[in-house]
């Protein structure tokens, strides 16, 4: 095959740190876990795969998991814009991408298996991940077009919520300030008794920003009930809400006044789950919905207000049937349905209130799939071979047919060898098919395959873990605006071809040492946006009794911010060092404090918007 090529993904395998267990998990609440999978077990699948662990992300005292997932999986990456906030509209920050396939949503996030995007715009939601009541963050660097249909065409991103296992009330509160006036605090308790458990968390964000007019807040409530009539089945309910303000100033070259944006959003689900001894499964269904009001504001020196406006409301709703049964000995088969029906509606809201509002948008679309996947051990598990097929039919486009199939094998002990070839698609949206000069209702949807290998070995009892990853990527039928007969018209005609390596480790020699890195390199037919050539992430981190510290390092080469005839590419390197001391009482707490970019380095990440230099912030969690 022209193509042929080969990636590898790394499972980012974590090694337990020192004192893991003692003080209750380090505040981990290790009483809270998840013990069921969804679709299917991402350990199992042929492609490059990352978990992000509880612990990590805590220790990252960070509130939102964006920033953790740069630090953590290789090959990801995301834009920013300042020191808080992501926003939706002009400047706009948080598009995340994998192996340079992102822009425009092709990496789908879910929260607990529901898909998480606004309907009428297609964008992702960046500033509703937070990582508070978060249990661990399962990312699939590669196409999961076949279990997750559109969106996931250059990957996918589960965030699983905590669940309590054990009798009893468990909590963690969590105060922070720092630089720029910014306070965090979050909130999470759990119960369980008998058959009935919960969790609840809260959380609120506020800070001036890094520059002025930049201010930032967000306030986030989540709540999860579960009755487990038998060990066999589940029940349960969870609804996740998010509101947030963001100030926008502009760029250095040209800054705005009044530029803002102020976002609603929720996700609520209903769900019931099966699991016996040759079979496991469920049944989801789920709505999720939105609200955003927008002024773009007006150049700050001869610039006028705005007399209206930009309002829209949207939805994505839907459920997913899904069955793994085994039919033999070593063989799993997983069975799926799923329909989902998104849209929305946007308008100009005039602020005087004397004319009419001005229509926009008020469209829908609907998705129906199904999808089967096998997956054979053979030779006492030294061969794994998986294979699937996805149809999916929408209302706009007709139907697609999305293949994926691997094997894994383990020749020694401790080593797995992966192989993978996987087809992934992303549907066009609704400001792509109906809204602006551009608009095409003719469009279909954008494809890639993708292929990959992977190498990984854990030595010295599983103290150490290396993994090894390449990957090709060729990409059709893109999406992009053509000059037709004088107008811009959006056509399938784009093209590219993504390749490069992945390497991970992780090293932990004693109960107080350990050591991961992550390295990824990426060349791509054109240059792109956001997409670095290299990046590197380096953490050590050390435990001397109830002493805990760290320090991080991120360098970034080739990061395009502007791409044209004026390009321009960003090179930079952070520092990030952290410290914290646990009191081990009848309710533990940890008081920490964490310096990043003590360096002071001056970067972008998107063009017009700098980054903040030194920031500090410390704070306390107490467990109970």
């Amino acid at each position: 095959m022209k193509h042929l090529f080969f990636a590898i993904a790394v499972l980012s395998g974590t090694v337990m740190p020192a004192n893991a267990l003692s003080v209750r998990d380090t505040l981990s609440l290790t009483e809270v876990q998840v013990v069921e999978t969804g679709k299917s077990d991402v350990k199992l699948l042929p492609l490059s795969t990352t978990t992000v662990s509880q612990e990590e992300i805590r220790n990252s005292t960070e509130s939102s998991l964006l920033p953790v997932l740069v630090n953590k999986v290789p090959g990801l990456f995301v834009t920013e814009r300042g020191y808080m906030g992501y926003g939706v509209s002009g400047g706009a920050a948080g598009q995340v991408n994998i192996r340079g396939v992102g822009q425009g949503n092709k990496v789908l996030f879910m929260i607990d298996g529901q898909p998480q995007w606004a309907g009428i715009f297609g964008h992702s939601l960046p500033d509703t991940y937070v990582a508070n009541g978060v249990d661990h963050v399962e990312i699939v660097r590669g196409p999961s077009s076949l279990l997750y249909g559109s969106n996931a065409m250059g990957g996918s991103v589960n965030i699983v919520t905590q669940r309590p296992i054990e009798d009893g009330v468990f909590g963690r509160a969590r105060l922070m300030w720092g630089y720029h006036y910014t306070q965090k605090y979050g909130l999470s308790l759990g119960f369980k008794e008998g058959k009935w458990s919960g969790t609840v968390s809260v959380a609120y964000d506020r800070s001036d920003g890094n520059r002025v007019n930049s201010s930032f807040w967000l306030s986030n409530q989540f709540a999860q009930l579960e009755y487990t009539p038998s060990s066999h089945w589940k029940i349960g309910a969870n609804v996740d809400m998010t509101q947030s303000h963001a100030d926008n100033p502009g760029t250095i070259d040209e800054p705005l006044s009044d530029m803002w944006t102020r976002i609603f959003r929720g996700t609520a689900s209903l769900y019931i789950k099966d699991s016996y001894k040759n079979s496991r499964g469920g049944i989801q269904a789920y709505y999720n919905w939105g609200r955003h009001k927008i002024d773009d504001g007006y150049p700050t020196v001869g610039g006028s207000p705005r007399d209206y406006l930009f309002r829209s409301t949207d939805y994505n709703a839907g459920a997913t049937l899904y069955q793994t049964v085994n039919p033999w000995q070593g063989n799993d088969l997983s069975l799926g349905l799923d329909f989902k029906q998104w849209g929305g509606h946007s308008w100009n809201e005039m602020k005087s209130g004397n004319n009419p509002d001005k229509e926009i948008i008020d469209r829908h679309e609907h998705e129906f799939a199904a999808y089967v996947m096998t997956q054979q051990s053979l030779w006492d598990k030294l061969v794994s071979v998986n294979a699937g097929i996805r149809w999916e039919h929408g209302s706009q486009y007709g139907n697609e047919w999305i293949p994926q199939a691997g094997f894994i094998i383990s020749p020694l002990h401790g080593n797995s060898i992966k192989f993978s070839f996987g087809k992934g698609f992303r549907s066009p949206n609704l400001r792509e098919l109906y809204l602006y000069a551009a608009a095409n209702p003719g469009l279909k949807p954008e494809y890639l395959y993708n292929y990959e290998v992977e190498i990984r070995q854990f030595l010295w009892e599983n103290r150490l873990n290396m993994g090894l990853a390449l990957f090709f990527i060729e990409g059709r039928d893109m999406i992009q605006t053509e000059i037709i007969d004088g107008r811009p018209h959006n056509m399938n005609t784009g093209a590219f071809i993504n390749k490069g390596i992945e390497l991970d480790a992780t090293y932990s020699p004693d109960m107080k040492w350990k050591a991961d890195m992550n390295y990824s390199y990426l060349h791509t037919s054109t240059p792109l946006l956001a997409a670095p050539r290299h990046k590197l992430n380096c953490e050590l981190t050390w435990k001397p009794g109830n002493f805990s510290f760290s320090a991080e390092s991120q360098s970034i080469w080739g990061l395009y911010t502007i791409t044209g005839p004026d390009d321009k590419k960003e090179n930079y390197s952070l520092l990030n060092i952290r410290a914290a001391y646990t009191i081990q009482q009848d309710f533990p707490a940890t008081l920490f404090v964490k310096a990043d970019n003590i360096t002071d380095t001056r970067y972008e990440i998107n063009a017009g918007f700098p980054m903040p230099g030194l920031t500090v912030i410390g704070g306390i969690e107490i467990s109970f």
